[in-house]
């Protein structure tokens, strides 16, 4: 399943590449990560929440950085040490200088079947559409910590 999601924003490319470019700021604007900190290795330690109706599931996921190209693409990518397959996630944000701003292109690519593929889709589409205004109250300062 691949997701795809853009915003523009009124911030330069190198402003909006150090936000999407860290992990540590998606919980304070993408709604289902709970949680992403650091793992001290180069890799950060990613918690998923999600509710459908009366169902909720969580997923914790180690994820590390495949690509870096500032200000103008990141990739992160599902990578875990436990020797079992694990399904693939995949999360590229694609920064785009446009105008005087930005635009922000973001693919998700999961490869599992947590809820369901049409459940799952439903809920990301929830989670993109809310996640946009709060993503721009980061760059602009104003959202909570």
């Amino acid at each position: 399943m691949d997701v795809v999601a853009s915003v523009e924003a009124p911030v330069t490319p190198q402003r909006l590449w150090s936000v999407v470019a860290d992990l540590g700021t998606y919980p304070r604007w993408v709604g289902i990560v709970h949680r992403a900190e650091p793992a001290g290795d180069g890799s950060w330690d990613v918690e998923l929440r999600g509710r459908v109706g009366p169902f909720a599931r969580s997923k914790r996921l180690r994820m590390e950085r495949a690509t870096a190209d500032k200000p103008g693409l990141v990739v992160y990518e599902r990578r875990e040490l436990d020797g079992r397959r694990h399904a693939m996630w995949r999360l590229q944000a694609e920064v785009v200088a446009q105008g005087s701003g930005s635009l922000l292109i973001m693919t998700l690519h999961y490869g599992g079947s947590m809820f369901g593929a049409g459940v799952l889709e439903r809920l990301l589409g929830e989670q993109i559409e809310s996640s946009r205004q709060r993503l721009l109250d980061v760059l602009s300062g104003t959202a909570g910590a």
